[in-house]
This record gives structure tokens, C-alpha cells and sequence, in this order.
């Protein structure tokens, strides 16, 4: 499970008005979205986009709250009050594994390999959704072991690091995450993860469509996670 990221949109004027959130954000390698964020700071100089960091074990609450107005998160996402946009990349997956893992020396590694192993779980999310990004059986039947509750990245990492557990990780993780006694394996055959702008359709702005249109003339990408 990775971190997420909120991309926060206030306006810089005029000054006393209610800053409404444009935000984004579940989880990518900040540095993916930077094409999208670069076009609309250029077409909008008034507002000013920033990147927080939410809690991953409720992906939606922030934007159900009103605190961000779009997310960047990986889909499929089916939630009724919520409007799935434009795709803005995807991401191939790798494994995290402690450097005296058994797995560590190996280049590579299939699902059917990693279902050997315990994998983080949290406990309030939707489970289609965590499914989909940690699937629940190989492709050959085999059941992939969640394990023990965490509440952050920072847990997870940690856990990872002394072989609690194994993650599965969106590629952007082997750089932003790199640290010593972690080592980082792709994962053949799980297909890269999109991730789409979304948001609260009710709440639907015109700065919201902009940016919108705006990662559609872009286009998606496919992110190797080195960038």
C-alpha cells in the first residue's frame, strides 16, 4: 500500500476568499502529475496548487468532506456520488522485501511467489478497490495472505524492513521510498495500475472540468516509476 498524495487547489486571489480545494491525489509519484499541474498553473496563474499527504486507509473521506475537490487515485473506483475522470497514467508494480529476505537476491518475481508471504491490510477502505491493487488470488487460484493492520506508509515500511511482511508498491516506490534494508522487485504479471482523476460529482466546478481537460489533451502515460 503506498502513500497517498492530496494536490491542493487555493486561490492566490483575491485574498479573503473561501479557498475552495481543488485537490488530487491517492497515491502516485508526485513527478507523474507534473505535466498536468505545470499546464494548469500556466492557464490559471490565479490559483496555487500544493501536495499533502492523507491517509491512505480512507481514501475518499477527504473528498467527501469537502477538504480537496479531485483525487489522483488508482482504479476501478465505483462509488455512486463519485465521478471517475480522465486516466492520468499507469504504473507497473513492484515488491518490497527486507534485504535478508529470501526473495531479495532474485531480479524479478511472480504473483504466485509473492502469495507465499503476508501482505499489509488496512481496515477501512472498500475492498474492491484494495483488491485491485493487491488482488486476493493469483491468476492460478492460489490466495494471497493479507496480514497484520497498518495504519501508514511508515508502518508498512518498517514491517517490510525486518521481513514481517512483503508490500506490493506502485513502481514510483524504488525511488521515493529507497532506504537501506529494503530492496525493491518487479512484479511480472500484475498489469500496470492506472490511476484517473476523480471527484465528488455534486461538487463539480469549472476549475475542476479544466483541469480535467487538460490531462485529456495531455493524455495518458505509462510511468516506469523512475521519473
Amino acid at each position: 500500500m503506498p502513500a497517498c498524495v492530496t494536490v491542493s487547489n487555493a486561490p492566490a486571489w483575491p485574498p479573503r476568499a473561501s479557498p475552495p480545494c481543488c485537490g488530487s491525489a491517492c497515491c502516485p509519484s508526485t513527478c507523474t502529475t507534473c505535466a498536468s499541474t505545470d499546464t494548469f498553473r500556466a492557464r490559471h496563474p490565479g490559483w496555487r496548487l500544493t501536495i499533502r499527504h492523507p491517509a491512505f486507509s480512507d481514501p475518499f473521506g477527504a473528498l467527501r468532506s469537502g477538504e480537496v475537490d479531485v483525487l489522483v487515485a488508482w482504479l476501478p473506483i465505483e462509488e455512486p456520488d463519485l465521478t471517475v475522470g480522465p486516466v492520468l497514467y499507469a504504473e507497473p508494480r513492484v515488491l518490497a522485501v527486507g534485504a535478508g529476505h529470501e526473495l531479495a537476491g532474485r531480479t524479478a518475481v511472480a504473483l504466485d511467489v509473492v502469495s507465499d508471504f503476508q501482505h499489509p491490510d488496512v481496515e477501512s477502505r472498500p475492498d474492491y478497490w484494495f483488491d485491485s491493487y493487491v488482488p486476493s488470488h493469483t491468476r492460478n487460484g492460489r490466495s494471497i495472505q493479507r496480514g497484520p493492520m497498518v495504519r501508514n506508509t511508515e508502518e508498512i515500511l518498517s514491517l517490510t524492513s525486518i521481513g514481517g511482511i512483503v508490500t506490493c508498491f506502485p513502481a514510483h516506490m524504488a525511488r521515493y521510498g529507497a532506504r537501506p534494508g529494503i530492496v525493491y522487485l518487479p512484479i511480472r504479471d500484475l498489469d500496470p495500475l492506472p490511476y484517473a482523476l476523480v471527484w465528488r460529482s455534486e461538487a463539480e466546478t469549472g476549475l475542476i472540468r479544466a483541469l480535467a481537460r487538460i490531462v485529456r489533451e495531455l493524455g495518458p502515460r505509462t510511468s516506469t516509476g523512475s521519473a
